[in-house]
């Protein structure tokens, strides 16, 4: 069975193999385009195992968030070329999908649960591995729901998808306020929600090197408690979402924005591809 130029592109463009992959394969295949694809998928699951050391460093951030419920994920890749594309893009739509119809938060959880086809999520993502030609990693999750979210995506350049995504959620809707909120997260990356949220022994520790540094630098013993003390507050406003200094208004903190708009931040999720 003969097979065309057009063939080829298709080929192509539906596997992301590799022009030479695609004609040997309607070679092998007789021109049968489906079995072609068959082939495509089969030897590239053959070599899944072989990609398992690579670093993904590149990739998207999804989510979608309506009403109470929002949903993200980072999907990673190994280059910036198949993160551009629409089969990676389509690949991390479909797990979206998943994600919010199962709202399953528990990352291997979700890997081991099953999607409409009747594959798991692992499985489609093994036949992205194959057809993409590179390892394809979902690094994490993230669910709300019960209380109104926010989301704000951000591109870091415009000729890839985002690669930045928050999700903020809102003790009472305030859209307007949300959004800000979640750019802000997206721009300074705060840690937790407020200083009750810090663990006791990341400030502990903070406490440690502040002296140890202090003393380093010399400080006079009588001031070193007060020089410590005031790293350590440094360091708490530096972590705590709601002690920061707001992005669009330097005078007032974001727990001061949250006041106005009569609502409060009651979770938060960050994802920065490869962060």
């Amino acid at each position: 069975m003969a097979y065309t130029a057009a063939d080829v592109k298709k080929l192509r463009e539906e596997t992301a193999a590799g022009m030479l992959d695609c004609k040997k394969a309607l070679d092998e295949a007789n021109g049968d385009y489906q079995k072609a694809v068959e082939l495509i998928r089969v030897k590239g699951l053959k070599g899944v195992t072989k990609r398992e050391g690579r670093t993904t460093s590149n990739g998207l951030v999804l989510a979608k968030a309506e009403g109470n419920l929002g949903v993200m994920l980072e999907l990673n890749c190994e280059t910036d070329f198949v993160a551009k594309g629409d089969r990676f893009q389509e690949l991390a739509a479909e797990l979206l999908t998943h994600l919010e119809a199962s709202k399953i938060g528990d990352l291997t959880a979700f890997l081991a649960s099953t999607m409409a086809n009747g594959e798991t999520v692992q499985a489609v993502i093994d036949q992205g591995n194959a057809t993409l030609g590179e390892k394809i990693e979902l690094r994490r999750i993230a669910v709300l729901d019960g209380q109104p979210v926010a989301l704000y995506l951000h591109r870091t350049s415009p000729d890839l998808p985002p690669q930045v995504g928050v999700l903020v959620q809102l003790a009472s809707a305030a859209a307007e306020a949300g959004k800000d909120i979640a750019q802000h997260i997206a721009a300074f990356a705060p840690q937790y929600v407020s200083r009750e949220h810090i663990p006791a022994e990341a400030i502990e520790n903070e406490r440690r090197i502040a002296e140890e540094t202090a003393r380093e630098e010399g400080k006079p013993e009588a001031s070193l408690s007060k020089v410590v003390e005031g790293r350590v507050t440094g360091f708490v406003k530096e972590v705590s979402l709601l002690e920061q200094s707001f992005a669009k208004d330097a005078k007032k903190t974001v727990q001061q924005i949250l006041d106005e708009a009569k609502t409060a931040v009651s979770a938060f999720h960050r994802f920065r591809v490869g962060q």
